[in-house]
């Protein structure tokens, strides 16, 4: 079975697995070069639900939030490196700067950021609460970003080469 999917074809099967009693988690972000604090924050979302959502941000969203030069890694391969985590059940890629269209549309039970976002700024917070879902905040691996192992390469090979 296919991990990756649209968000029309994730929508009908997330509706199948809620209609069999499972619990949805739903998590987001850019995933450029996986690194330890992503694979330990990710194991801990999996614990939170059934099933883990992970929504990728497209090539043209992480520009938009991390600049010009992110990401590192296209997004196709993002999310083939993702799909292949166990603990994630599904991912879907998203254009928009924020991923709240989505979570309207996939209404997951449990919202989940890392402990890098406080509370009150996590998209969708408010929208989650209408249909009785709610938002973890999983603690932060501190010193393990994208960001740190970037600057590790242009300390090590020459900045902006």
């Amino acid at each position: 079975m296919d991990k990756i999917l649209d968000r029309t074809t994730l929508k009908d099967k997330l509706d199948e697995l809620r209609a069999q009693g499972k619990k949805i988690a739903f998590t987001n972000g850019c995933f450029d070069i996986l690194h330890v604090g992503h694979v330990r924050y990710l194991r801990e979302a999996k614990k939170t639900a059934d099933v883990l959502v992970l929504a990728l941000n497209s090539d043209s969203s992480v520009r938009s939030i991390k600049g010009e030069k992110r990401p590192v890694v296209g997004e196709q391969e993002r999310a083939e490196i993702m799909a292949a985590l166990e603990f994630i059940d599904f991912v879907t890629i998203f254009p928009e700067p924020t991923p709240l269209e989505l979570i309207n549309l996939l209404q997951p039970d449990v919202l989940l950021k890392g402990g890098d976002w406080p509370e009150e700024k996590v998209v969708g917070r408010e929208e989650i609460r209408t249909w009785g879902g709610r938002v973890a905040i999983i603690p932060e691996i501190e010193g393990k970003s994208t960001t740190n192992i970037v600057e590790k390469i242009k300390s090590l090979y020459g900045s902006d080469k």
